[in-house]
């Protein structure tokens, strides 16, 4: 059993902290497993009794019945029946919960959902409550603010390398190759062979993720749409685009005229299914964001390789992708960097230019600077890799993620270089 520690201490310093714990993420990457099994068992461990954990899933038939808001709070509170000790309430993939018209005595309609009935719960002074969901916009920050600020959001993400390679059962020094081809969803760990896998990526898309999407919107009507664009994105990742791009590669490539309203809303779609994270462009030295174009990366890498049938497995991409997610696990705001640079071309004339830093990591007080780079073993490529680390001015740290294993070193502008491995591995790597 993958233990994922990380989102285990989360809810440990939240338990009982008087507020909704909202678990989010994308479906299929362990969030029922972390409720139901390694939390339930930590509960059981110190001490609390099997009936005062209350556990609902919400996309099993079974409970379809609960699936009605007012069912699901009637319910709930029927099992509440010892008014002194705590009871844990979990409500796996809450956003099932329909929204009903209820009419009052006096003839007039109220809406009533799911935001209702944890309201409701909350005012039971022994009730404990978590639930999850797998749709951002249902469980956003807007939700949370319905929750008049008793919401507590925790995000999972499907397996960093470091649990991917405490599962991992075959030779490690394949983990990383593997890693790289199919990513972190938990049970690609269970599959065999290629085709086993393949297949299981293939099926998460097909029969979970873009029909999820296609029920939510029900003004879609055209999947190929859908499709067409995820295949464009997972072929550009880490690559600056905007809707007006994307349009204009519909015409180009599929012949198809896509209005660039229409690719905005698919892609915050794709977002809202936490399909695909967006990158927004950071100024460094002006200090302020940007706009337009932006990054998008895929919260699993293997997710992308099977859009694209593994046949792009470009190493400088797939590294970059892996690099923002681990950021984002370790519970960074991650931006990409723009520093711009003033100089004077052969002919004296003066030009301005912006270099790219890949990411901007910062936490509270923290922040980074960081470059993934396959190799810096060239003198020229590794100062194309630092130039734009070089004219930062500030005293935040400076990291090159290099895919090769060495061992850390900095140069003389206190730059750091570590390899990908010790870098995933080892969260103090950072403070080398």
């Amino acid at each position: 059993m993958i233990e994922r520690r990380k989102y285990l201490d989360k809810l440990i310093r939240k338990k009982e902290n008087g507020m909704v714990k909202v678990i989010t993420g994308i479906r299929r990457c362990g969030k029922s497993f972390l409720l139901f099994e390694i939390y339930h068992r930590y509960l059981n461990s110190i001490g609390v009794d099997e009936n005062h954990i209350i556990e609902l899933a919400l996309d099993d038939d079974e409970n379809i019945r609960y699936r009605n808001p007012l069912e699901l709070g009637k319910y709930i509170r029927s099992l509440i029946t010892d008014k002194e000790k705590m009871y844990y309430i979990f409500l796996d993939e809450i956003q099932k919960v329909a929204d009903i018209q209820n009419p009052y005595l006096d003839g007039t309609e109220y809406k009533i959902g799911f935001v209702d009935v944890v309201l409701g719960l909350m005012k039971i002074k022994n009730a404990d409550i978590y639930v999850t969901g797998s749709n951002s916009k249902m469980l956003s920050s807007d939700i949370l603010t319905e929750f008049r600020g008793r919401g507590d959001e925790i995000r999972v993400n499907p397996l960093s390398y470091s649990e991917y390679c405490s599962a991992y059962n075959g030779d490690k020094r394949n983990a990383w190759n593997e890693y790289c081809t199919y990513g972190g969803m938990p049970l690609v760990l269970m599959q065999k062979t290629h085709e086993d896998k393949a297949r299981y990526l293939k099926e998460l898309f097909d029969k979970i993720y873009l029909d999820d999407i296609m029920a939510r919107n029900k003004f879609l009507y055209d999947k190929s749409v859908l499709e067409d664009l995820l295949n464009i994105i997972s072929s550009s990742i880490g690559s600056l685009t905007n809707p007006h791009k994307l349009s204009n590669t519909f015409a180009s490539v599929k012949g198809q005229k896509i209005d660039e309203q229409t690719i905005a809303k698919y892609l915050d779609y794709f977002a809202d299914a936490f399909i695909v994270y967006k990158a927004q462009r950071y100024d460094v030295k002006g200090r302020k964001y940007i706009g337009s174009p932006v990054k998008y990366y895929f919260s699993d890498i293997g997710l992308r390789n099977a859009r694209l049938n593994f046949r792009q497995q470009e190493e400088n991409h797939i590294m970059e992708n892996i690099i923002f997610n681990e950021l984002l696990i370790r519970d960074f705001n991650v931006d990409v960097g723009i520093v711009e640079q003033n100089y004077r071309d052969k002919n004296g004339k003066s030009k301005r230019r912006h270099l790219e830093v890949d990411f901007v990591a910062s936490k509270s007080s923290q922040k980074y600077y960081i470059q993934s780079a396959l190799t810096v073993s060239d003198e020229n490529k590794r100062q194309q890799e630092t130039n734009s680390l070089i004219r930062i001015n500030d005293s935040f740290k400076k990291i090159v993620v290099v895919k090769d294993s060495i061992i850390p070193w900095h140069d003389d502008y206190g730059i750091l270089y570590v390899g990908i491995e010790s870098f995933l591995l080892d969260e103090s790597a950072m403070e080398l």
